[in-house]
Order: C-alpha cells, then structure tokens, then sequence
C-alpha cells in the first residue's frame, strides 16, 4: 500500500521546536539506543510482531523501531522534530525502508480516514500534548480491524518510591524531554479511547533512570 501524504491536508498546530534541547535529545536518543534496546526488546519483539509492509509510526525520533519492520516495507513518520530528520532517513536508508516522513503533530497527521492497518509508538505518548486527540487521530486513520501497538511508560502506582520521584522530578524531566510527563496514566487512556478491544502489559525496568522505569505495552484493535 502507497499513501501519499503529499495530498492530504496539513496540521493545523506547529511543533515549537527548541534547538538546544531538540537537538540534545536527537543526539541522546542516538547515544542511548542499544541501551534502551536491551530494556525493552522482550516487550518490543512481542508487540511489533507480525507487522505489515506499511505502518505509520507517532514519533519516529531517530528510527529506534525500524529493525522491527520487514525488509522492503514502507515507514510513513510522523515526526515533527526536525533535529531528528537526519538520523532517521540515515537510520531507514541503513535499513532498506522506504520512508514517507511526514512533519506534523501526531493530534494531526493528514492522513485519510480508515486508510492504514497499523500504527506503532513508543515512548511517545508521554511526549504528545494531548494523548486523547492523538489515540482517537489513531482511531481515525486505523481500518477497521487494523491495530495500534505500543510500547510506553506510564506513572507509578501511588505510594511507591517511583511514583515520588516522578512527581519531584516532573518539572525539570519534562523541561529536558521536551515535554515528557512521566505522571500520565496510559493505560486508561487506551482503554476509554473506542477500541474495539486492548490488551495491555504492565511491566517495570531498571534503569538509573527512575521516572521512567514503569511501562506498558500492549495492542489496541480498531
């Protein structure tokens, strides 16, 4: 399947791009890709499983979920960080995809209504400005019975030490993370988005980073 997204409608919102912290975090996310790798492979592999010869994928970055897709598929981006375009195309040529990078925000991606059969994300909801507008944006474009698959982290349960110091640390973990909240509860917004169903893993890492060490990952079916 071809889309051209050349022929659908632009967003209407703007990505404020900041170039000291765009670019630090196209640059750590680079640095920090087989670490992150390693953490959640076993969650990743899983999801990702199966996928088709064209996906759409929110938040791109710098291409850390191209090895999941299949040799010669197409990777229609919708990332509107330009400090990671560079990475990304380098990433997806190394990678033999064919990518459709589309610079918009995820709450509006100008693609066609009921036009795609899956959508993947990861690490991306945290990041968006409103996840229900982007999970139902998801909704819209999915056909029925294609699926989003995701992998994310999410808060911590109340009282536990990680849910403390996601709390402590909010403001300056989403000044860096370029609006990144680690106090979203993810998991409800999947399961009161319309899917027809969802099913979801919560699973915990250990990494020093403590805020981000609680996740989900799971599959929505539209």
């Amino acid at each position: 399947m071809n889309i051209d997204s050349s022929k659908t409608s632009p967003a209407t919102s703007a990505f404020e791009s900041h170039a000291g912290r765009g670019r630090f975090n196209a640059a750590f996310f680079r640095l920090m890709d087989s670490y992150i790798e390693r953490k959640l492979r076993q969650h990743k592999k899983r999801v990702f499983a199966g996928l088709s010869n064209t996906v759409v994928e929110i938040g791109s970055g710098t291409g850390a979920n191209l090895r999941y897709l299949p040799d010669g598929s197409t990777l229609i981006a919708v990332e509107p960080n330009r400090y990671m375009h560079g990475p990304l195309r380098a990433v997806a040529q190394r990678a033999g995809v064919r990518l459709d990078l589309l610079d918009r925000m995820a709450e509006q991606s100008g693609l066609p209504d009921h036009s795609v059969d899956t959508v993947i994300s990861s690490l991306v909801l945290c990041t968006v400005q409103d996840p229900d507008a982007v999970l139902a944006e998801i909704r819209r474009i999915l056909r029925p019975g294609g699926t989003f698959r995701f992998v994310e982290h999410v808060a911590a349960k109340e009282g536990t030490a990680t849910r403390t110091a996601q709390r402590l640390l909010r403001r300056p973990w989403a000044w860096t993370f370029e609006g990144c909240s680690c106090e979203r509860d993810l998991e409800h917004s999947v399961r009161a988005a319309g899917f027809e169903s969802v099913t979801i893993l919560p699973y915990r890492i250990h990494t020093p980073f403590l805020p981000f060490n609680t996740q989900i990952a799971g599959m929505a079916r539209a």
